[in-house]
């Protein structure tokens, strides 16, 4: 049995602070935005729609509580639908597709609706605690903060900061360029107050005028808490790194922002039973665990376990999208497996967009989807790296 994607909708991303477009809004009254969008672009009988699957990183507060519950009772879906929230950090908008992809495929259910939301202003990264964190024996000497990582990863694969920098304008100009194109319409859903006000209808990260002079007067976003620690905590394991090289700051790593994404998710038979198309098929996705220290190197094993399990090579895919958590990740994946940047993150990424955590899986998987139809492309594969050390990875295929 096949999983189809039968329709993809996420909100702008709003700049996750106060100031933001989006700071007024709650993580709940997102994620409603867009499963009223859902039902009624798609003339949607919810009766029929079974779970829904929301990724969330920072669960506390307002996003606490299985907030994909809240969201469904807000929806007026119906008292019958289940629904559940999930964490697996960056990774969880995409865990989630691929979750109700598995269950569909399974025969487990019909139709699911799935994704992730996060709001980063309104909900801060950290208030939840970490177990990592807080456990002495998880903490001492395996754990260092992402970017600390990031910088590891550079310093060790010799990735200069103009490397990390050229990547990153090259980020912004994409998504300016695809902004201005209308590139990402389909699947934009404004977002509005209860009056019927348009709090925002695009994405409002984007900085066009970045460039390699504006990039070079940015500090290092890590040197202090490297030399106060966590540098020495990673030489310690990589003996061959003397000192690491501090290269990532605000501009070439992903922007924080409010965001939400959903994807209408379900077999063959209940498209034809809704007179939907089905836009692609989820033809694999996979999960892998990595080191924790290094932990940003996920996206390699994942996509090639992907790959594998589904039978293809590299070169069958034509579009990929590689969450640009720091500008290090997509330059190691597409080095480690020789892939074309003419065909990686085409629209920009979130060094541009943003990285709405529980999210950003999802949205980058829509765009892809959304690419494919513009270029009249069949395959895209998305891959993230994950905190703590994972990787994912996610195929499609267009109908």
């Amino acid at each position: 049995m096949e999983a189809y994607i039968y329709d993809s909708v996420r909100t702008p991303r709003g700049i996750g602070k106060p100031s933001g477009s989006l700071s007024q809004v709650s993580p709940v009254q997102l994620s409603t935005t867009l499963l009223e969008a859902l039902k009624s672009r798609n003339n949607l009988d919810t009766l029929l729609v079974e779970d829904i699957i929301m990724g969330c990183v920072t669960q506390a507060g307002e996003q606490g509580g299985n907030i994909a519950k809240v969201a469904a009772q807000e929806s007026g879906y119906g008292n019958h639908v289940s629904a559940m929230s999930l964490n697996r950090y960056c990774a969880s908008g995409l865990e989630a597709v691929n979750q109700a992809a598995a269950m569909v495929k399974s025969g487990w259910s019909n139709l699911i609706i799935a994704g992730g939301v996060e709001s980063m202003s309104r909900v801060p990264m950290g208030i939840d605690g970490s177990a990592w964190v807080m456990e002495p024996n998880a903490a001492f000497g395996k754990f260092v903060p992402q970017g600390i990582s990031a910088d590891l990863i550079a310093t060790k694969y010799g990735y200069t900061r103009n490397d990390l920098d050229s990547f990153a304008v090259r980020s912004q100009q994409r998504a300016s360029y695809a902004q201005k194109h209308k590139y990402f319409e389909n699947s934009i859903i404004p977002v509005k107050d209860i009056n019927g006000f348009t709090l925002l209808q695009q994405d409002e990260y984007i900085r066009e005028n970045t460039s390699l002079e504006t990039l070079g007067n940015l500090k290092p976003a890590f040197q202090q808490m490297g030399d106060l620690l966590f540098d020495q905590t990673a030489i310690d394991t990589y003996l061959e790194i003397e000192k690491i090289q501090h290269v990532h700051h605000a501009g070439n790593a992903s922007g924080i922002v409010d965001g939400a994404a959903l994807m209408l998710i379900g077999n063959k038979e209940i498209g034809l039973k809704l007179g939907l198309k089905p836009r692609a098929k989820i033809t694999m996705g996979a999960v892998i665990g990595s080191e924790p220290l290094i932990m940003l190197e996920g996206p390699t094993p994942a996509t090639k376990k992907a790959l594998k399990n589904a039978g293809m090579q590299v070169n069958d895919i034509d579009i990929f999208e590689i969450n640009e958590a720091f500008a290090v990740v997509p330059l190691r994946l597409m080095d480690n497996l020789n892939i074309d940047p003419s065909i990686v993150n085409v629209n920009g990424g979130a060094i541009a967009l943003g990285h709405p955590l529980g999210a950003t899986g999802c949205m980058i998987l829509g765009t892809a989807l959304d690419e494919l139809e513009r270029q009249n492309k069949n395959i895209a594969l998305a891959t993230l790296c994950v905190g703590g050390g994972m990787g994912i990875a996610t195929i499609i295929e267009r109908i």
